[in-house]
């Protein structure tokens, strides 16, 4: 009796963090996003969030790391709402991020692909954010850069993966169901597009959360061969 009463206290937590991604319309899981994090107007009175989005440092910070980004980098970072801090408890060993998304640099400019979901991206569908917007201080606590060691023929089969998703318009993964490909969760949608990239070798590897298989923000990045490239917490 005790162990399905545990069992039924890990399904709750699991339904609750879902069902609490679904009302805060988070992506999460990221000056847009999820399972959006963050909402246009959610900070209109608060001081703290004026400060942090107008700091100059940290506008300075954006800028600097965004000039670092090349194709294949890994981007990931911590939303200010309750939604981004759930969703960061599911990393098994690092809970410092919420949500990340693929570095594409285009005409010389660095966008970011990105899967998320909520109120502010209403169709679900994967989206293509500049980073700038994406790293804004606005509505993120801390945001960081990693790259990893592959092939320049590898990278460029990471690319045509991801920008294959965003063509098929591949929408947020809600049930955070590893097995499914018709729709996808943040870190499943980089996780999926490196395996295809990779052959399937199992670069990354995958956790294992109340028995299901998963895949955390931090399981992307604490890989052989992944190097960070910039790691900066707002002000």
């Amino acid at each position: 009796m005790r162990h399905k009463a545990v069992h039924s206290k890990k399904l709750i937590l699991i339904i609750a963090i879902i069902m609490a991604c679904a009302v805060s319309g988070m992506f999460i899981i990221s000056a847009a996003d999820v399972l959006y994090e963050n909402t246009t107007n959610k900070h209109w009175k608060n001081e703290r969030y004026y400060a942090r989005a107008n700091n100059p440092a940290n506008l300075a910070a954006v800028d600097s790391c965004s000039k670092l980004l090349h194709t294949g980098d890994l981007l990931v970072r911590r939303g200010d709402d309750m939604t981004s801090y759930m969703l960061s408890q599911l990393n098994m060993q690092d809970k410092t991020y919420s949500h990340c998304g693929l570095v594409v640099v285009e005409n010389g400019y660095p966008f970011v692909y990105h899967s998320i979901g909520g109120e502010d991206n209403p169709d679900q569908t994967l989206r293509r954010d500049s980073a700038q917007l994406w790293c804004s201080p606005a509505n993120n606590h801390a945001f960081a850069a990693f790259r990893y060691a592959l092939a320049d023929s590898v990278n460029d089969k990471l690319v045509k993966s991801v920008r294959g998703f965003y063509k098929e318009r591949i929408k947020f993964d809600m049930s955070f169901d590893l097995e499914t490909d018709d729709r996808l969760y943040c870190s499943e949608m980089i996780y999926k597009a490196i395996e295809q990239a990779t052959g399937g070798n199992s670069f990354i590897a995958q956790s294992n959360n109340y028995g299901r298989a998963f895949v955390g923000i931090d399981d992307l990045y604490r890989v052989a061969g992944a190097q960070p490239v910039c790691r900066i917490s707002f002000k």
